[in-house]
């Protein structure tokens, strides 16, 4: 029978270049198919795949804490991958989180309460696995700079956070607490951690605030390159906490020692802090999770040697992650090694 003549069901049979066309496209989908299905767990109970975890901006402590993450998973889990995705904050992570743009992320309680409170879709799903570490708020200003208090930015051009981050949430707070309306009594610069710094450095800006954990590279290299002091902010806290549930997670906290040990006078600065947390949805894994958050206690040790506030993170402190309810996953993991 000739090339390309019907045969005798009156199909024409396939080309190999035509053949070869539809292997290309299964193998395509295929692809397609393993990088959207979410990660399997096999059949000895062990998860592998890979998953995502949302951090932050490249130059701020989420970013670093989710690159050591990663080293501790591929000790206790090689066949499960981790890929990083760098965001605005805690309130991108959220975002991301429930529209299924990622398995795991980083927020801050005070983020989460906020999110709760304003009715967010999908609220309801978000579940954690650990307490991580806490922020602690940070208001920078040139060391000759007169800013004694939050009141004195009246005026001044005030680098706030990013818009979708958590650090502009709780700037807000703070200037609200301090009688400052952030859109009539100051200049409010909306840029992030990664261009504040050199922002400050070079005149543009009076002041800015950030929320981090400790210590957060970005400022260490600024106090490197100028002279800066950080403000006291432990003032506003009793304002704060007599608003209500969204602002329920602040702390007193005080500057440790070796926090910034170049920027004198940081010993003794008060200020606030907030509550870190891993979070994940009601609909991921149960084993998945387990293996995540064993890897976070795992791994408190190896990155708190370079995320100094990661040392706090333990089995006693683990667990309270207030405003979310423990996932199943990570309830069944703590339950595993205190028995």
């Amino acid at each position: 029978m000739a090339l390309g003549a019907p045969d005798q069901r009156g199909a024409r049979p396939r080309s190999p270049r035509r053949r070869r066309l539809l292997l290309g496209v299964v193998l395509a989908l295929t692809a397609l198919v393993a990088v959207f299905l979410p990660p399997v767990v096999r059949d000895d109970g062990r998860p592998s795949g890979e998953v995502t975890l949302s951090t932050g901006v490249s130059s701020g402590v989420y970013a670093r804490y989710g690159q050591l993450l990663r080293g501790q998973l591929a000790r206790d889990a090689p066949q499960l991958a981790m890929e990083l995705r760098q965001s605005a904050g805690s309130l991108e992570n959220i975002e991301r989180l429930l529209a299924g743009e990622a398995d795991f992320a980083i927020a801050t309680a005070d983020s989460l309460a906020s999110y709760q409170a304003a009715g967010g879709e999908g609220a309801e799903r978000l579940r954690a696995c650990a307490r991580l570490y806490d922020d602690y708020m940070h208001l920078v200003v040139p060391a000759d700079s007169p800013v004694e208090r939050t009141a004195d930015l009246a005026g001044l051009r005030v680098g706030v956070g990013q818009d979708r981050s958590g650090v502009q949430l709780v700037t807000g707070e703070l200037l609200r607490a301090a009688g400052l309306d952030e859109g009539s009594d100051l200049e409010a610069v909306r840029v992030g951690i990664n261009s504040m710094p050199r922002m400050l450095e070079a005149g543009r800006l009076d002041a800015f605030f950030w929320s981090g954990g400790l210590p957060t590279s970005a400022i260490e290299q600024l106090a490197d390159l100028t002279a800066i002091r950080l403000v006291p902010l432990g003032d506003l806290l009793p304002v704060l906490t007599e608003w209500g549930e969204n602002t329920a997670h602040y702390r007193a906290a005080v500057m440790p020692p070796d926090a910034y040990p170049e920027i004198p006078g940081t010993q003794g600065i008060d200020t606030l802090a907030v509550a870190n947390l891993l979070i994940t949805t009601d609909g991921t894994d149960d084993r998945l999770v387990e293996q995540i958050t064993r890897s976070v206690i795992n791994g408190r040790d190896r990155i708190g040697q370079q995320v100094h506030a990661a040392q706090r993170v333990d089995l006693r402190s683990a667990i309270y992650t207030q405003p979310l309810a423990l996932h199943p996953g990570a309830r069944d993991y703590y339950r595993s090694v205190k028995s």
